[in-house]
């Protein structure tokens, strides 16, 4: 069961290892300083997303590996939120992110995914009663609870990130906006704004196209 949620202006669905969502998320927590907006930094796992898919024949070699990862991630986050409320959150995926898409330690985790890797959790100051967390899969009726919440939002066949805005007691939810660099700090609040517009203008239903850049994760150190 999912925990009640407070109130916040946006609610940013997320999952670890996926370097799309983490630079969106870049972009988003630079709006929310210049802003004030409040942002929950929810759960949307891919592990769970893909759990009806065969690793082995629909994904490039260690996908298991990195999606484990972000559910044992996930895991940890699910129990310190319980415990905790969401006030930890943003400081969590900014922490796991910079180390695994910016400061290299994919491997690190990637490498110890079974064990739930707890010599990293407690180098980056995850408390004793969290550590064992990581392999406790009692959190994933809740995390699929979740994902299946931020579906319920878009529509299937999307992934991460989900982005929902709430105002005046209506919430807009839309995948994406998938970027491949973070935009400087004077464009941030220009594009927040532009796909405001576009997310809630009513009949509005889609906008994409399929090529895309290489994740430029350079770019998310500026605002760090």
């Amino acid at each position: 069961m999912i925990p009640e949620m407070p109130s916040t202006d946006v609610e940013f669905f997320w999952d670890p290892m996926c370097p799309w969502a983490w630079l969106t998320s870049r972009w988003v927590a630079e709006v929310s300083r210049q802003t004030g907006l409040t942002v929950n930094w929810r759960f949307i796992c891919l592990r769970l997303l893909n759990e009806s898919k065969d690793y082995e024949t629909e994904f490039p070699p260690r996908y298991i590996a990195g999606h484990g990862c972000g559910l044992k991630l996930l895991r940890v986050a699910a129990a310190i939120r319980e415990q905790e409320g969401i006030e930890r959150m943003g400081a969590l995926y900014t922490q796991w992110g910079g180390d695994i898409h910016v400061r290299r330690l994919r491997n690190e985790l990637t490498d110890h995914w079974e064990a739930g890797f707890p010599d990293y959790l407690r180098r980056v100051g995850i408390e004793t009663r969290y550590i064992d967390e990581a392999n406790n899969n009692a959190w994933d009726a809740m995390l699929r609870a979740e994902k299946d919440e931020a579906l319920s939002r878009t529509g299937d066949n999307v992934g991460t990130p989900i982005i929902s805005f709430n105002r005046d007691g209506e919430t807009s939810s839309f995948f994406g906006p998938v970027i491949a660099q973070v935009p400087p700090k004077e464009k941030a609040v220009s594009l927040w704004n532009a796909v405001w517009e576009i997310a809630t203008l009513a009949g509005f239903s889609e906008i994409k196209r399929t090529m895309r850049g290489t994740p430029q994760l350079e770019t998310s150190l500026a605002l760090e």
